[in-house]
C-alpha cells in the first residue's frame, strides 16, 4: 500500500463526499419524503481475483432499509470500492432472526440490550464469527480498494482511530476467529454483570481496547482504509428515528434491561 497516495486519494474522496452531503440538504428540502432502499443482498459487481481467508462479503445494518440520499450514496461508493465483494444488509428484525437461528444461547443476552447500536455491536461480532467478511458502519466508507486493504493472507483486520485506539466501525475477519469469539464472550459477560452504563464500554470499542493487544493483531489506520461521516451525518442518518443517535438515547434509556432476578429483587 502506497500510503502517501492513499492519503491524497482519501482527501479527494472526502472533498467530493462532503460536496454531495451539502447538496443533499436542498434535495431533501425539496423532496422531504424521498427515500432509497438498501438491498438485503447484492451480488458482486465483478468476478475473479484471488480470494483470501476473509470472505468477500460486506456486512451492514441499520434500523431501516429506507435511507436518505447521503446514506445511499455512501452505500453506492462502497460498492464501487469493493466490486468483487458480495453485499449483505440486515435491519433490526433480521439481526434478531440471525442470532436466534445461529446463536440461540446468546439471544437472551442480546434481547436485554435496549439500544439499537448496542444490539448492532453484538450482532456484527456474531455474524463475522459465523460467516466472516467485512463489517462497515452505515456511515463508513472506504478510501482505498477493499481487496488491497485486506490482502490475500490476513485472517483479521481492525481499524485504529486518530488516537491509535481500536474501533469497531470496520472489522474484517475469517469465520471462527478466536479473537472475535473472545470479544463475544466479553460482551455477553458485560450484559450478564450489568455494571457498566455506556454502549461504548458494554458492547463497543471499549471492549476491543480492553481485550485485544494491538501489537498482536493486524490493524490499519483509518487514514489508509476507511473513514466515517464524509457522505452523511447524524441528521441524515437519524432523520426517521425519533430517539436519535445512541449517545443521546442512552441518557434516558438504560443500555441493559434488568434480568428476571434483578426485576424480582427490585
Amino acid at each position: 500500500m502506497q500510503k502517501p497516495l492513499v492519503v491524497a486519494t482519501s482527501r479527494l474522496i472526502k472533498l467530493g463526499a462532503n460536496i454531495t452531503k451539502v447538496l443533499s440538504y436542498p434535495f431533501h428540502w425539496a423532496l422531504p419524503r424521498k427515500r432509497f432502499t438498501l438491498p438485503a443482498h447484492a451480488a458482486p459487481l465483478l468476478k475473479g481475483g484471488k480470494p483470501g481467508p476473509i470472505p468477500r462479503i460486506i456486512w451492514q445494518t441499520n434500523f431501516t432499509d429506507r435511507v436518505t440520499l447521503p446514506v445511499y450514496l455512501n452505500y453506492l461508493f462502497n460498492r464501487l470500492m469493493a466490486p468483487r465483494f458480495e453485499y449483505r444488509f440486515m435491519i433490526t428484525a433480521a439481526r434478531r432472526e440471525f442470532i436466534a437461528e445461529h446463536y440461540p444461547e446468546v439471544l437472551p443476552h442480546y434481547d436485554r440490550l435496549q439500544i439499537g447500536a448496542a444490539q448492532a455491536d453484538l450482532w456484527r461480532l456474531l455474524v463475522l464469527h459465523k460467516v466472516g467478511g467485512v463489517y462497515l458502519d452505515i456511515d463508513a466508507h472506504q478510501v482505498w480498494p477493499l481487496s488491497r486493504v485486506l490482502g490475500t493472507e490476513r485472517e483479521e483486520l481492525y481499524v485504529t482511530s486518530r488516537r491509535g485506539e481500536l474501533s469497531n466501525y470496520f472489522i474484517a475477519s475469517r469465520p471462527g476467529n478466536p479473537n472475535i469469539a473472545r470479544l463475544i464472550e466479553r460482551v455477553v459477560e458485560n450484559i450478564r454483570q450489568n455494571t457498566l452504563t455506556d454502549v461504548f464500554d458494554i458492547t463497543g470499542p471499549g471492549v476491543f481496547n480492553a481485550l485485544l493487544d494491538r501489537s498482536e493483531v493486524h490493524t490499519v489506520s483509518y487514514r489508509h482504509a476507511v473513514h466515517q461521516g464524509s457522505f452523511t451525518n447524524e441528521h441524515f442518518q437519524y432523520i426517521d428515528k425519533i430517539e436519535g443517535k445512541w449517545n443521546h438515547q442512552q441518557r434516558s434509556t438504560a443500555v441493559i434491561a434488568p434480568d428476571d432476578k434483578e426485576s424480582q429483587q427490585a
